[in-house]
């Protein structure tokens, strides 16, 4: 859009804007901590824990969430998918008020790929002195296979995380479309402010989806 337009529309309700950053803030701490080892292995438990309460409240709110935070809004079929991609490779892409068909993809394989790590890490084992919380309920042997799969995926989320930035600086740079600032105050530059009327729950909604996630997860590891 050109940067002469200064009509904005509401695009991000903030449960959604509030899990996009904690998730960040978690998966780095994830990564950090993993990295680190020994008496870090805690927090890094801890984290995956949480990113895994904070995914089934994304999961709900996929379903009952304001217009453009639900699944049906911005996970498109392949043909959508395939007729935005081309329309990169023009001067003017098509324009979509939530997230596009390729974003949205992108944005459901990142969601997949953390509940995968979080779930194989709840059984996975450094065979040292850190044992994710349901790892007394398998075999040694699956243990170690979800071990395994916990640490290849590991290696899939950085490519995703690598090419969601990347997605970023591009539309950045070179389509002159700032997507930072929308996930941040959750508005965006765009020409009918009327199209933003996504009806979003009332923020208690979110707070009550939020606390019996963490209640679920916290039943589920305790």
């Amino acid at each position: 859009m050109p940067s002469d337009h200064k009509a904005t529309a509401y695009v991000w309700d903030l449960p959604t804007r509030l899990f996009h950053w904690v998730l960040v803030v978690l998966v780095a701490t994830s990564f950090i901590t993993g990295k680190i080892g020994g008496n870090a292995m805690q927090y890094h438990v801890w984290s995956g824990t949480a990113i895994l309460a904070l995914l089934l409240f994304r999961l709900i709110w996929g379903f009952v969430g304001s217009r453009t935070a639900r699944f049906v809004h911005f996970v498109r079929g392949p043909a959508a998918a395939w007729r935005y991609a081309r329309s990169l490779l023009g001067p003017e892409p098509e324009r979509h008020l939530g997230h596009n068909p390729l974003g949205g993809w992108s944005i459901a394989a990142m969601l997949l790929a953390l509940a995968l790590q979080a779930i194989t890490g709840l059984f996975a084992t450094d065979d040292i002195a850190t044992q994710g919380p349901l790892n007394v309920w398998v075999s040694e042997s699956v243990a170690d296979r979800l071990t395994d799969l916990h640490e290849f995926n590991a290696g899939m989320i950085i490519a995703l995380v690598a090419l969601h930035i990347s997605a970023v600086l591009f539309y950045l740079m070179v389509k002159k479309e700032n997507l930072v600032t929308p996930m941040i105050t959750g508005r965006k530059p765009w020409q009918d402010p009327t199209a933003s009327q996504i009806q979003t729950p009332p923020f208690w909604v979110a707070l009550l989806i939020a606390a019996l996630s963490a209640v679920a997860v916290y039943l589920l590891v305790r």
